[in-house]
């Protein structure tokens, strides 16, 4: 497939992104569009700074672990170049509503739970520590509140989830704290039909 470089969109290319993330080629078509206008070196490939100029992920105050979340499915040579349209894809799936109609595996409930799990497991070592979710609580929250009463909050979400006493919260664990959570609803994205 010709995505990896600056070629047009393929048929056989939004066939397989259709299968691979359930979008419309109706949405495949506009969201490639878009991407192409994201792509300042024209090159097919998105990088750090491009992702930066999309305004309501520049407001977001997780947007640098949202912008590594384009980057997770790519090995290290290709997080350098950047983000070619398929990966985009695939990343932007997660946020599509499920559908009772096509299953798209990236949109399930589990999925989205592992991909917001990524996001909070700033080093990728299958846990979120209390070291973890300190940084994503400064992120979210910035000098509003104290350095102490954001150790206390970590130390107590910790305590709280952690069902072996570890002082980390692994995907499971993770999983059963939010269950109560409609996930479905927070992290789902209206695309154009």
């Amino acid at each position: 497939m010709g995505l990896n470089t600056s070629s047009m969109l393929q048929d056989e290319d939004i066939e397989q992104i259709k299968k691979e993330t359930g979008f419309s080629e109706k949405q495949i078509k506009r969201l490639y569009v878009r991407f192409s206008h994201l792509d300042s070196r024209g090159c097919g490939l998105l990088s750090r700074e491009d992702f930066g100029r999309i305004p309501e992920l520049a407001i977001n105050p997780l947007n640098e672990r949202i912008i590594d979340s384009f980057y997770f499915n790519s090995d290290e040579n290709d997080e350098q170049e950047g983000c070619n349209f398929r990966e985009f894809m695939k990343t932007l799936a997660h946020f599509r509503r499920s559908s009772k109609k096509g299953h798209n595996p990236l949109n399930t409930a589990e999925e989205k739970l592992k991909f917001i799990f990524r996001i909070y497991d700033l080093d990728n070592d299958g846990n979120i520590t209390k070291v973890d979710l300190l940084k994503i609580l400064e992120m979210m929250v910035g000098v509003s509140i104290g350095k102490d009463q954001l150790e206390q909050i970590a130390h107590r979400t910790i305590k709280d989830a952690n069902g072996d006493i570890d002082d980390a919260i692994n995907f499971e664990e993770f999983k059963k704290v939010m269950e109560t959570e409609e996930i479905e609803k927070k992290m789902a994205v209206r695309f154009l039909h």
